[in-house]
Parts: structure tokens; sequence; C-alpha cells
């Protein structure tokens, strides 16, 4: 009597019609939601492509919004890790599965790579936390591998009970056998594993009630061997010559089937067993993380598991029971607070003196998302420098009906945090020259004494010193036991005064502080050396208070600081000096975001504010941070580059990205009619005086030249893999054939949109179509990637800066800076990113060069280190690190109403 055949093909559209009903039920509860399904597929391949157009199609006729993403087979190991990273921070995707080719051209760690999807949408099952849960037997709180639960749904349908039977599994492959193993050991039966090296197969496998065969060998297994009216599952996929076929092949299973089916019960053929069943129990765990999602995140509704108190009598004292109390990982409890929302940077054109609103569109666009399309929205932008305020700019808030509110408060001081920048840096300033000083009036011992001095008739190490001796490879704490040697290299940082390379800073913009003489009073004794200053906003404090993540991360940045170089080549840091736990001190407040709102109460975060052609320009990793988290997932967060996209936002991808670990959906370009004259060859524009007529009259010719701006910082944007929205910021002398023409140009160049705006005159509502189209690009796909390797030389990295970004055909490493290229490899500070010193107004270093300059050579006069921070920057042509007041300063229009105490003339 030949056995019952189980058709999975029959089971599994049972079962996809059950899950169809599902997702109907779903929508029935909110009507926008969809399961979601991500199939990452690196290289191609036939037999891959196959099967995932199978599971493509299933998706689709059950209700899942499944998504094909390919990398290419040249895809490295971080590509596609930072792949899986989106599509875990997706919250419209509820499953993820990832298809590595056999043969990558660079090496990837399986491992890894399976273990980076998030377990809540691992729907194949294959994480290590899942694959721990299943073998412990906790089959509600995991995903099961796919084929091995298509195998029970099938043992299922013979109802025959597993409980009690004896079940042998052939194979203990991770995806097939050992999984197996566990489901059905956690439902009752008594299981066997065998494989190739079993002893007596035969033996093992005719004791089995329920035979699950996955070994990849071609009918190995024989009708004799099977128990008769045994439960017979076949997951073997083989390929065997058969001449009758027009391929001249056939598929078999792992079981001979012809004679198994004479002693089986129950057994699956090959094909249409199985394999149908593997892709329904990919929809069906699809379909079951979607539920658990929608059950878990009800809108504004947070999924915080609180910690249980473990209550005693008498109540102990308040640090005894703080300290009783095992917290979560915090990283977890923001998790579960709310996923986060869409992040979306603002950049601009290379910008000329007619301006072009990165600004005011940033808040423009904000208050049109959260005030005229009711959606969550924070803008991130930077505190204002008083340099510029007093200087050449003016205001920094935004303009016009798109403002940051007060815009006194935001451009005047705020809450300080510039200063406490200006008083920590200049506090590692003297500290250098104090050291230095010391080390050139005093003997060793003395040194010694005075840096460890007796105290209660006794000397101590603090423990910023012993962090030093650890450096030094001193394990000692008691400073009676150093030898005369150790004394020496604990107490001589023996700087070279030659390499210094931290300067001293102020917040004004002062052409005369660009080289000073210091040291000159008699009480220096003639220790004089040439120094400068820097811009406050140009200090590596600044770059460390944007980047940093926590107090611990900004305390432990600090103190990698580099200042200078030991005569021997050593490098010297603000932990050697003994100052950055001060530092960290003087920066406690100024860690903390500042809130503050737009003209239609929209909020916003202020929060540092590094220059972008002497730094990178970017606003706070953690004001960014917390903004994503308190939008939740529909939610949109506008951070702002400083000045072009050369500059501030090819910063942002490469530095700020880096650390932050985020990954930005939309890039906004800015771009006005008035601006792309210029770099179309327009004339210059003279402060005081009135317009040139091509700037307030229609002029297409001039215009159409100018694009070529718009261009090429689109194509910058797309380096990056971001899609790419052209915000046009129009003017009241702007024509519509002006505004046509920009529009069209920029999405011939590959932007997703282009939109006019009148948020300045409008506010939010002028910038609805710009909010409706970045929510559009919003959802679009997206492959983001950096524009160079870490490890590269640093050469290398600049070149590719240069050429690829710039457009220059090469760089020019002069002497100083090619002598820092091999001093900082030297030092171990090769591998980090780069941040570009170079002048705003042209892509390339002359800012006289409008347009797309060609034909250039860049070059790079110096490299500096900010290794707190976490970058190189070298320094490009003649760029100066403190403006210069022009003849007449901003300030001349600014005052204070003695009466109202209202300020006047700002901006």
């Amino acid at each position: 009597m030949s056995a019952q055949i189980i058709s999975g093909k029959e089971v599994s559209a049972q079962v996809r019609e059950r899950l169809k009903k599902d997702v109907e039920q779903m929508k029935l509860q909110d009507p926008n939601f969809r399961p979601g399904l991500v199939v990452l597929q690196v290289g191609d391949r036939d037999d891959s492509n196959l099967y995932i157009s199978m599971k493509l199609k299933a998706a689709a006729e059950i209700g899942i919004n499944a998504t094909h993403l390919r990398l290419p087979k040249t895809a490295t190991e971080e590509e596609v890790l930072h792949s899986i990273t989106e599509v875990n921070e997706n919250s419209s995707v509820h499953g993820l599965i990832v298809q590595l080719p056999l043969d990558s051209i660079h090496k990837i760690d399986t491992e890894k790579v399976t273990n980076a999807v998030a377990p809540e949408k691992d729907v194949d099952g294959l994480t290590s936390i899942n694959a721990g849960k299943l073998s412990r037997g906790d089959l509600g709180d995991c995903f099961i591998p796919c084929t091995p639960n298509g195998c029970m749904e099938l043992i299922r349908q013979t109802g025959v009970s597993v409980a009690g039977k004896r079940a042998v599994v052939i194979g203990r492959s991770k995806i097939v056998g050992a999984p197996m193993h566990d489901l059905l050991l956690w439902n009752h039966a008594t299981v066997t594993t065998c494989h190739s090296k079993t002893a007596d197969l035969a033996g093992e496998v005719g004791k089995a009630d329920i035979l699950v065969v996955g070994i990849g060998k071609a009918e190995m297994v024989k009708g004799e061997w099977i128990k008769k009216g045994a439960v017979v599952i076949d997951c073997g996929i083989n390929h065997i010559p058969d001449e009758t076929k027009a391929s001249g092949k056939r598929v078999v299973g792992d079981v001979h089937y012809a004679s198994a089916k004479e002693q089986a019960g129950f057994i699956t053929p090959v094909p249409g067993g199985v394999g149908p069943m593997t892709v329904a129990m990919l929809m069906a765990n699809t379909v079951l993380s979607a539920k658990r999602f929608l059950e878990g995140h009800q809108p504004g509704k947070w999924n915080i598991s609180c910690t249980k108190l473990n209550l005693q009598k008498p109540v102990p004292s308040d640090i005894v029971i703080s300290r009783s109390c095992v917290p979560k990982p915090i990283d977890r409890l923001a998790r579960e607070a709310q996923p986060d929302g869409k992040y979306v940077v603002v950049t601009g054109i290379t910008p000329t003196p007619l301006g072009e609103g990165k600004s005011t569109t940033t808040i423009g666009l904000v208050q049109a998302l959260g005030a005229h399309m009711n959606l969550n929205v924070f803008a991130c932008v930077r505190q204002p420098s008083q340099g510029p305020t007093f200087g050449i700019k003016g205001g920094a808030a935004g303009g016009g009906y798109s403002q940051v509110i007060p815009m006194e408060e935001f451009n005047l001081h705020l809450t300080g945090d510039i200063h406490a920048i200006t008083a920590a840096n200049n506090l590692v300033a003297a500290a250098i020259d104090a050291r230095m000083f010391h080390e050139s009036t005093q003997s060793d011992k003395a040194l010694y004494n005075r840096l460890v001095p007796l105290s209660g008739g006794q000397r101590k190490f603090s423990p910023i010193q012993i962090n030093r001796l650890r450096k030094l490879g001193i394990e000692k704490t008691d400073p009676s036991t150093l030898t005369e040697e150790e004394i020496t290299r604990f107490a001589r940082l023996d700087i070279d005064p030659s390499s210094v390379t931290w300067q001293r800073v102020l917040d004004t913009n002062d052409r005369f502080l660009r080289k000073i003489t210091i040291g000159q009073s008699p009480t220096e004794k003639g220790y004089t050396r040439e120094a400068q200053f820097d811009i406050t906003v140009a200090s590596e404090i600044m770059a460390v208070l944007a980047l940093t993540s926590s107090l611990e991360d900004m305390r432990q940045r600090m103190a990698k600081m580099v200042v200078a170089t030991s005569r021997s080549g050593q490098p010297i840091t603000t932990e050697d000096l003994g100052v950055s736990g001060a530092l960290t001190v003087l920066m406690k407040d100024a860690i903390k975001p500042n809130l503050m709102q737009t003209l239609e109460g929209t909020p916003v975060f202020v929060h540092a504010g590094p220059f972008a052609n002497i730094a990178h320009g970017n606003s706070s990793i953690l004001a960014d941070k917390i903004a994503l988290k308190l939008v939740g997932p529909e939610g949109f967060v506008v951070t702002e580059a400083g000045f072009g996209a050369d500059i501030g936002m090819e910063k942002f991808f490469n530095i700020k990205c880096r650390y932050s670990g985020l990954r930005p959906h939309v890039v906004v370009l800015v771009a006005t009619v008035r601006a792309l004259k210029m770099h179309g060859g327009g004339p210059t524009v003279t402060a005081g005086m009135p317009l040139p007529k091509e700037y307030v009259e229609e002029n297409l010719e001039l215009l159409e030249k100018g694009c070529s701006n718009m261009r090429k910082q689109i194509e910058n944007a797309q380096h990056f893999g971001v899609p790419v929205v052209v915000a046009v910021n129009g003017f009241k002398t702007d024509t519509e054939a002006e505004l046509d023409l920009v529009c069209s140009m920029a999405k011939v160049a590959g932007a997703y949109d282009a939109v006019r705006c009148s948020h300045w005159a409008e506010g939010g509502a002028g910038a609805v179509a710009l909010g409706q189209a970045v929510q559009r690009a919003s959802g679009a796909p997206s492959n983001f990637k950096f524009l160079y390797d870490l490890e590269l030389p640093i050469a290398d990295k600049i070149r590719i800066i240069a050429q690829k970004i710039y457009g220059a055909d090469d760089i020019e490493l002069l002497p100083e800076a090619q002598h820092k290229v091999e001093l900082y490899t030297k030092q171990g500070f090769g591998n980090l990113p780069i941040c570009m010193a170079k002048t705003h107004l042209s892509l390339s270093h002359e800012a006289d060069k409008k347009g797309v300059p060609t034909g250039f050579v860049l070059p790079i006069r110096d490299i500096r280190a900010s290794v707190g921070a976490g970058f190189l920057f070298p320094l490009v042509g003649t760029m100066p690190t403190i403006p210069g007041l022009p003849t007449r300063p901003c300030f001349y229009d600014i005052d204070l109403d003695p009466e109202t105490e209202q300020v006047n003339g700002l901006f």
C-alpha cells in the first residue's frame, strides 16, 4: 500500500489564504498599515533570482509590501551592514532576509551579517538570538526558521500526533537540521539527530515514527530503511542527470521516493513538498512580525518594559535603594520610547553674496511639515557665532516669516555654550605654555615634587596622573616608588615648541590675531614663540561637542585631543597635560541641547556651532538623536549642514554620519535664481549699491549657465546614494520662466524633485510643496554609502574629495602638509576621516572662481589633527582660521533701547 502524499502546494495555498485574511484584518485596524518585507540580495545568481521572485509573488498575493533591494557582487561587508542597519531602522519594514553570494568579491563574514539583522525582523529565524530562544523552547518569543516551520505544518496536516513519537532528523545544518531537532523536541517527541558520521544510519532510520531528511545527498535514504507507516519529510533539493529531460537533469530529494512511498504512511514529494512551505512560512513570519509591531506600537503609545521594584522593610536609605536597582541599558530605553523618525539634511549650492537662504529654508520646511502638514517635526540648527553676527553676516535665525524665536537670544550668546568652549580652549593653551615654561626652568626632581606635592606628609597621584603613568607603561600608584628614569618620563612632556598646534580662540572677527608673539613679559624669561588665535567655533572642543554622544564620550574625546608633539615624536594630549577633567567640568552644561521654537510654534534644538569652511559645520549628534526619538517613526528631523554641499554636506556624511550611525533619508539642496546667475558669470555685487540689472530682470541665458553649479552639487549629493530635493527659494524679482527653468534643469540633473518655495514671505504655507516633496522622497529607495574608506592613506582620501566633490584634477601636498601626512601616519592617526578647511565661496580653492571650475590642482598647505573630535583637517590654499572685520561691520547697526531693553539692528 502506497503512502499518502503530503502536498506542500496544497498546504501552502491554505496558509497563504489564511495570511491574506490576517492582513485584511490588520488593515481594518489601521487602513494605512501594510506588512513590509525586504529581500536584500548581494550579487546575482539565477537560482537566487528564481527563489526571490517566488517570495515576491507570494508577498504580493497576501498583501505584503515586499521590496527587492539589490547590492552588486562588489559590495563590501561595510556596505552590506549599512543597508541592513537602514532596514532595521525603517519602521515600515517588519521582515528582512539577506541573500549573500557564494563567491563575493570582498570577504564577508556571514555570521556577522546574519546577526546584524534586528531579531524582531529576522523572519528567516537565523540570528543567534532567535536560534537561542528556539533551543531553549521559547517558541512564542522567537521566529522559527522557515523550512523546519514548514515541515512541522506538513506533519500537523497528517493528523499524526508528535508527542511521544520517536523522531529522527538526518542533517544538522543551522537552517534545517538543528532547528528541526529543537522543534520536534519542544513538541514532545524523542529526537535523534543523525549525520554523515552516524554509525548504522539505516538502523537509526528504522526506529523513526517521524523522519525528516535534510542531508543534501541525492536519494541517500532507501525505502527499506524506513519503518512501516512512518511520516517522511524530505527537505532535499538535488539535481541528477536525466537524458529524458530537456535540461538533461531532474530534481530529486534526499530520500529514494519510489521505494520510500511503499513503506511510509505519509511522504512529501520533491518538488512540490517542503519547497512551497518554506516560502509560505516566510510570509507567515512576516505577518507575525507585523502583528507584533501593530500591537506594540500604537500611535503615541510607548512600548516600555518597566523595572520591577524589590521592596524592602524597613525602607533603606535613598542611596542603597538606588544602587540595588540594576538599570536596563539606556539605549534600550530609548528604543522602547519611540522608533526614530525620518532624517533630512538641508544644504545649498555654492554660496554667493546674493544669498541662498539655507537657514530660512530649514525653518520654513519644518513650519510646513509641522504647522501645515500636521507631522511631528524638529529643526536642529547651530548656535550662531558672535563673529559673523557683529561682523559680516548678521543674524542666523532664518528670515522673514521663517525664523527661530526669540531671534535676539538666538543670535546673542543664548546659553553661553560658545563662551564655555572659549574658556575651556584657552585653559588648554595656558596649560601648554605654562608646562613648557616650567619644564625649561626646573630640574626633573623639582618638577616632579611640584607635580606631585606633599599633602599631609605624603605625596599622592591624582586620577589623571595615574592615567598618564599607565599610558607610559608604569603600573605604580605610590609616588615614592618611581625610579629616576620613570620620574623623568612622567614629569617631562618635552614639547617641541614648533610643533604646538593648539591655538587660543576668541569669538570675534579679528584679523590682527592671525599671527602673534607670546611670552614677551620679563617674567617669562625670554621664552617667546609665535602663535595665533582662531575663532572659537573653529576650536576642536566645538567639534567634540557637536560629535559627542554622552558626557562619558565627551570626557574620552577631550582626553584624546592632541596639542603638540614631543621632541621624540610622540603626540602630547590634554590628558598628558592633566587638564582633560577640568575641560569636561567647564563643558558639562554645554553638552545639553537648547530648546527653542519657530514663529509657527514648531520645536527647534539649537546646539553646537562649528563653521563648515574651517570645521565640519554641523549641529550636534545629540540634538539630532534626541529629536529623532521625539518625533517618532512618521515624523521628521531637519538639520542643516553649513555652506554649500561641497563643504558642510560632504562633512555631514563622511564625518557626522560615521560617528552618529544615522543615515539621512533626504537631501534638500537650496538654490536661488540670483545666486545661480552669479555662477553663470553675472557681475560682481557691491555692498550698499543697487543690484545690477542682471539680477532683477529676466536673463535665462545667464541663469542656464549658472545652473551648472546646481547640477554639480546634485551630483555631489548623489555620490552618497541619498535622494535629492531641490528647493528653489524664490524672490519677488524672479520670473515664472526663470523658476521653471531651474526646476526643470534640477530634475534633468537627477534630482528626485524640484519645487519653488516662498517661505520667507509666507512662512510654512510657502514651503508646503517642499514638505510634500520631502515626505515622498523619504520613502524612496536609497543606497547610502560613504565617499571613501577610512583605511585609505591620508593623501588618497584628500584626493578623492578634491576630485569627486570639487572637480579638481589632482592635489598638491606642500612640504608642511607632506610632513604632517608622514607624522600622523606614524602616530596612528592615518585612519581618521578628512575635514577640509577650504573657502566656501567656490568649488575650487580660489574664492572668485564661480560656477564649476575645472583644470585646477588643489594645494594643501598644512594638515592638522583633531584627534579628540576624530578627524584630520587639511588647510587648502590660504584659508584663514579667524575672519577679519570688513570696513563697515554689522555692529554699526546694533544697539539697545535702554528703556525697553530691546535689541535693535540685528539683521
